[in-house]
């Protein structure tokens, strides 16, 4: 393709993009294919000759596009968001145009600065303490992970690094029954065991027990074990639980163990003032992770990872072979450094693109508007008596089944499972599900970026059409 025909066909899928935009409400969310349909389609054997770019486009339309879900459908309500923004997409195409590899400074002095100035800012709008440095990891699990491992190497004298893990002390961290699976991953790849991951019982509203915590602390103390960290949640997966950080951050700070706050999704409310009360405590926090490519309205991937000592950082991560060395490397950030990577996207771009398009107050109104939805959402659920509420509603996120008298309580599940399919089949809206309690729960988070009070309606609607039907005929959809 020369330059000529990259403009033609630019121009033609940014005009695709923006057509999709206009018209994505016309979309079923969900595709209506079976596995396998998508790879059958296509040819078995890469083509031996290049292909015209127009018949790649077609074949994108229309046979890989009726198999996509559509994440950024406005009544897209299922897992947590992962939005974009049209001021996102726009720094990601500069990115990929640019092509920078960002592992140091010499490498685009623009995009570390740029990097270290954009997390400053965003540090500033949610409101974490000065001594906090920023650098930006693909995904929460990496910033969680790379966090552990800091941990590990930090209270071993960074000695696991020099002669494995072996010498490795018998380490344990804790974390509560309702964290992310994540976690179990980091533990597992760090060498610490998932035996030592301890899961801390919740109360409640889900929340991680403080005094169940310690009391697991002074029982491993007692037995010989090392307490290394705790990972406190702001938003648990599940149902949006925040665990007491002020009570958790004053038992690492008491006990010396290091705490990881994790805010991945949950995180962005910060950016209301109203909301700083979660963090009380911040104080005593090693390390935070929240995703900007969740509820900040910026595509995928971006996560915002902050580190009180970015000396530990630093040391457990540093490599520096002699092609790698330049003459700046005691003046600058080289961002290699502070994670797993060596090749690093430029993705400050784009963050500092929707920071800048959307300004504080911006950010601030959609955060709120999404609230007040589903604050919304929570009252239409509360005024249905066949429907109840199974957790407390922290931001945007509603727990609720079907609770209706004629299912006894043993077969809930079974009938919440199949009547969360039935409005799934509908595809004009999307939720997923968990589990409390053991009870199945249909979760119905609002966060898209364009999503507005009349989606809301739209969807409550078909919720209840589809709940009528349900209840007119259970045995018709419901798989007992």
């Amino acid at each position: 393709m020369n330059v000529d025909e990259f403009r033609k066909h630019g121009h033609q899928i940014i005009d695709q993009i923006a057509d999709y935009y206009e018209n994505i409400e016309s979309e079923r969310i969900l595709p209506e294919t079976a596995p396998r349909d998508i790879f059958n389609s296509l040819e078995s054997s890469p083509p031996q000759k290049g292909e015209n770019f127009d018949d790649i486009l077609r074949d994108f339309n229309n046979k890989i596009m009726p198999g996509l879900t559509h994440w950024q459908h406005p009544k897209f309500f299922a897992y947590f968001p992962s939005n974009t923004s049209f001021e996102s997409l726009l720094g990601e195409f500069l990115t990929a145009a640019l092509g920078p590899v960002t592992f140091s400074w010499q490498t685009s002095p623009a995009a570390a600065e740029l990097e270290e100035l954009t997390m400053n800012w965003l540090r500033e709008i949610l409101g974490l303490p000065d001594n906090f440095h920023g650098v930006i990891q693909d995904t929460a699990s990496t910033a969680t992970l790379v966090s552990l491992l800091t941990a590990r190497e930090k209270y071993s004298n960074y000695a696991i690094n020099n002669v494995g893990s072996a010498y490795s002390p018998n380490y344990r961290v804790y974390a509560s029954s309702e964290v992310h699976s994540s976690i179990d991953k980091a533990v597992k790849i760090a060498g610490i065991g998932l035996r030592n991951l301890v899961k801390i019982n919740t109360d409640s509203n889900f929340a991680m027990s403080a005094a169940d915590l310690e009391a697991a602390i002074k029982k491993d103390l007692m037995s010989g074990k090392t307490p290394l960290a705790i990972i406190a949640a702001i938003g648990t997966t599940g149902s949006t639980a925040v665990d007491p950080l002020e009570e958790i951050a004053e038992i690492a700070y008491k006990y010396g163990i290091w705490l990881h706050v994790d805010a991945a999704y949950a995180g962005s409310a910060l950016v209301l003032p109203e909301y700083r009360y979660l963090i009380k405590g911040i104080d005593k926090v090693d390390t935070f992770v929240m995703n900007p490519h969740k509820w900040l309205f910026t595509n995928f991937d971006c996560t915002a990872y902050f580190v009180k000592d970015k000396n530990a950082l630093i040391k457990t991560f540093s490599m520096m072979p002699e092609y790698l060395k330049t003459a700046y490397d005691d003046k600058v950030n080289n961002y290699k450094d502070w994670g797993i990577q060596l090749g690093r996207r430029f993705r400050a771009l784009k963050l500092w693109f929707v920071l800048r398009s959307f300004g504080v107050e911006g950010l601030q109104e959609k955060i709120r508007f999404h609230i007040e939805l589903g604050k919304k959402f929570e009252e239409f659920v509360g005024s249905d008596n066949d429907l109840e509420i199974l957790a407390p509603r922290y931001f945007n996120l509603v727990c609720f089944r079907l609770k209706s008298g004629q299912f006894p309580a043993s077969e809930l599940n079974n009938v919440n499972e199949s009547f969360l399919k039935m409005i799934n089949s509908t595809g004009s809206l999307f939720m997923t599900h968990t589990k409390l309690d053991g009870k199945y729960v249909l979760r119905f988070v609002i966060g898209k970026t364009y999503v507005t009070e009349n989606n809301l309606h739209e969807a409550w609607q078909v919720i209840q059409e589809q709940k009528d039907l349900f209840l007119a005929n259970p045995e018709m959809y419901c798989e007992m």
